[in-house]
């Protein structure tokens, strides 16, 4: 399905994007309504887990030991009131995103949203919002479906892998699913968060995918980071009625035309990018 499509149906049935994700999910799988939001419910709680497990234990680091510690510092940084004035949401969400993403280099529980190497996009800023604004989980969960609606697009379309597309396929699509929860957090009209999603994307567009030593910890989690910063400023601008001159459908189009161009090098194989730089190949782990 095509974002049009989906923008037309929430206009004609007069539902939230994510509530239209809700019902076309329950139509297409069989599974009640009920069953569904309870299931989405358990993966909201799963990802307030993991920013409490990933700031709970901030010197713990991962088996490689080129991650973790990273979020911690910002919360550190934050708590002491030294974050830029105004920024205090992008610096929550900036270490919630850490958090999550060092939970899953360590083998932790996370929701794969939409890969686990770009899992802290989504509730890096959703529980940022979340707490900034007194948002329940109910909200939560439909965001989290309007979410899912706009990674099954990309998925279709283009794609989630960064094996197959590069980076831009994790975290350029975690940033576009992000966005769009947060408009629709924001109580934007369906329109409003593809355009947010159109807006992420080209933003990432092109972006490589060049793990250090084969891992998805550099520059992956840090990348997560700035994803989210990319994904509240997109939902941002799409709130104030800020709408992608390239229509969000063609901008996924392209996303996949560029990742087909993208040589092997730079889709996962740790051969190009920072990964073939003298400190990323230093890195390299040893052939068993």
């Amino acid at each position: 399905m095509r974002f049009e499509e989906l923008v037309n149906l929430c206009d004609q049935r007069g539902l939230t994007l994510g509530r239209l994700s809700l019902n076309m999910e329950a139509l297409e799988t069989g599974v009640s309504p009920e069953a569904i939001f309870h299931k989405v419910m358990n993966m909201v709680r799963v990802m307030k887990d993991s920013v409490k497990e990933g700031l709970g234990n901030p010197q713990r680091r991962s088996r490689s030991g080129l991650s973790g510690g990273d979020a911690g510092k910002i919360a550190c940084r934050l708590s002491q009131g030294r974050s830029f004035p105004g920024n205090t949401l992008l610096a929550r969400s900036v270490a919630y995103s850490l958090a999550v993403a060092e939970v899953n280099a360590c083998m932790g529980r996370i929701v794969a949203a939409p890969t686990a190497g770009s899992c802290g996009v989504i509730p890096g800023t959703f529980m940022a919002l979340s707490e900034a604004q007194g948002i329940g989980d109910s909200d939560l969960v439909y965001a989290l479906c309007a979410a899912g609606a706009v990674g099954q697009v990309i998925a279709g379309t283009a794609s989630i892998s960064g094996a197959e597309s590069g980076c831009q396929a994790e975290c350029g699509s975690a940033a576009a699913m992000a966005a769009a929860g947060l408009t629709q957090l924001g109580g934007g009209s369906p329109k409003a968060c593809v355009h947010a999603a159109a807006l992420a994307i080209k933003s990432l567009m092109g972006l490589v995918c060049d793990p250090v030593g084969g891992l998805v910890e550099v520059p992956c989690i840090k990348r997560n980071a700035t994803a989210s910063a990319i994904a509240l400023a997109s939902a941002e601008m799409a709130l104030a009625g800020v709408r992608s001159k390239i229509p969000p459908d063609e901008v996924v189009s392209a996303m996949a035309a560029v990742g087909r161009l993208m040589p092997a090098s730079l889709r996962e194989t740790a051969q190009g990018g920072l990964a073939a730089t003298p400190t990323g190949m230093a890195f390299k782990l040893p052939e068993r």
